[in-house]
């Protein structure tokens, strides 16, 4: 049985999720989302809790019960609080604004870059070097912070470029030179 897949996942207040077919449906006060679950699980509603069953033991449907059942909580986390995701802005002149739902980035190009809001994503500045992901669908929100963040890596040897919070950047040394060589 897989650990993850076996535990109920709590419905908070305020968020409803309704079942039919193959179609898992929350709504919450952030939003509503919905998620196609596959034919080799089962997800039904108990007393307050979202409860996920495989079909059978093959590969496959081991697979899919952990994964069902996180997509699940991811939504209704989703719904409920939203998630965020960070980006820090490393470099000298290397520099974020909100335009509108878009934020321009000044990333050391000739030109600055302007990445659109997608729909259910919103941006927030802080500073000029700090931009928050914010959105209620968690896979939506990593793959827009990827695609900034694949805008300019970091790079290993001064560091410059957009990462993600926290994240760290192993530098390198780059050249040694030609010690006692004439």
């Amino acid at each position: 049985m897989s650990r993850i897949g076996k535990l109920p996942v709590a419905i908070p207040d305020k968020v409803t999720v309704e079942v039919t077919d193959s179609v898992v449906r929350v709504k919450g006060p952030k939003g509503e989302l919905q998620q196609h679950v596959l034919p080799v699980v089962t997800v039904s509603v108990n007393d307050g809790s979202v409860v996920v069953q495989r079909n059978g033991d093959a590969k496959e449907h081991r697979s899919a019960h952990g994964l069902t059942r996180t997509l699940v909580a991811n939504m209704i986390e989703g719904v409920s609080k939203g998630f965020r995701k960070s980006l820090e802005i490393n470099g000298v002149g290397y520099r974020a604004a909100k335009a509108g739902e878009n934020i321009n980035l000044t990333l050391g190009y000739s030109h600055p870059v302007s990445y659109s809001a997608p729909q259910g994503i919103s941006f927030s500045v802080e500073g000029t070097n700090r931009v928050h992901v914010d959105g209620i669908d968690k896979q939506r929100v990593g793959q827009v912070a990827a695609e900034i963040r694949n805008l300019r890596p970091p790079e290993p040897y001064k560091g410059k470029g957009v990462r993600y919070e926290g994240e760290v950047i192993r530098k390198k040394l780059g050249k040694a030179g030609k010690a006692g060589k004439k």
